[in-house]
């Protein structure tokens, strides 16, 4: 859900310096079905995503990384800012818990936005 909140701030905001990178250090191995259909309802396709592994390697070049709450994440590179935004896993939750989980992660991608590139 957040990478798809991401693409969407990076196109609605016109950025052409943003790479998204979205993956866990140790994925599911399909997206969750209510999170698929909980997408849905805002016309974002998640049917065809496939989680994804990312390496520690790639995760320290980033500039920001954004932890759900599973994560025991810890990097070696001091100029990495981590945000851990300690969410419920929307895993088996019912259409409402899912919906307010997404709501928290829209918004919270959305502050993260105006906090990185409201100042340019």
């Amino acid at each position: 859900m957040s990478a798809a909140f991401a693409e969407r701030e990076v196109e609605r905001r016109g950025l052409t310096n943003v790479e998204i990178l979205t993956g866990g250090t140790h994925p599911a191995g399909h997206v969750h079905k209510g999170v698929v259909e909980t997408m849905s309802e805002l016309d974002i396709d998640l049917s065809e995503k496939t989680p994804q592994e990312i390496s520690t390697e790639a995760l320290e070049s980033c500039n920001v990384v954004a932890t759900m709450g599973c994560s025991t994440l810890e990097l070696d590179a001091d100029d990495v800012d981590v945000r851990d935004w300690a969410l419920e896993d929307p895993d088996g939750k019912d259409p409402e818990r899912v919906r307010a989980i997404r709501s928290e992660i829209e918004t919270n991608v959305r502050e993260l936005f105006d906090e990185l590139f409201d100042e340019e």
